[in-house]
């Protein structure tokens, strides 16, 4: 490996670890302000009624889901939704980190109520208050970059802490 290749490399990692931390900031501060719309049928409804509402789509699994061909068609599908109305797409491996981000921990809750389908995760940027957000912003121009080097829904990997 050549010093190039060894700076490139460092680069990249540090870049998408720093990627993970802001898309974690994003959806814990969207969830504050109640701009996360959680599950697949959830994310089809919302989008269906105000797609223009719908900054980031982030679509979650992890190796046991790779099998799941229901699971795939419904990506497909919003994935296609989300080209077609201009929407940010972010493929994310992780489901455990984002259970733990986002609902404490994996089990069910008090009430006996199973987790949330965190397969799919909707940011919505409310009109009277929009997100200010660096992070949003930084995940922003990655999927563009992405769009650019024809790499339309770009990867992430979340690492738990």
């Amino acid at each position: 490996m050549t010093l190039e290749e060894f700076i490139g490399s460092n680069s990249t990692e540090k870049r998408m670890e720093t990627l993970s931390q802001n898309l974690e900031e994003l959806l814990v501060l969207a969830q504050k302000q109640d701009c996360l719309t959680v599950g697949v049928y959830e994310a089809a409804k919302l989008m269906n009624v105000d797609p223009d509402s719908v900054v980031l789509c982030v679509l979650s699994t992890d190796e046991e889901d790779e099998g799941d061909i229901a699971l795939q068609i419904h990506f497909t599908l919003l994935q296609a939704f989300c080209c077609d109305n201009d929407i940010n797409i972010l493929r994310v491996s992780g489901m455990t980190r984002l259970c733990a981000l986002l609902e404490g921990d994996a089990s069910p809750d008090s009430n006996g109520n199973e987790p949330r389908d965190l397969h799919c995760i909707l940011v919505t940027n409310p009109p009277l208050q929009p997100l200010q957000s660096a992070a949003l912003q930084d995940i922003h121009s990655f999927c563009e970059e992405s769009r650019c080097t024809h790499h339309w829904v770009p990867c992430l990997e979340m690492h738990e802490r």
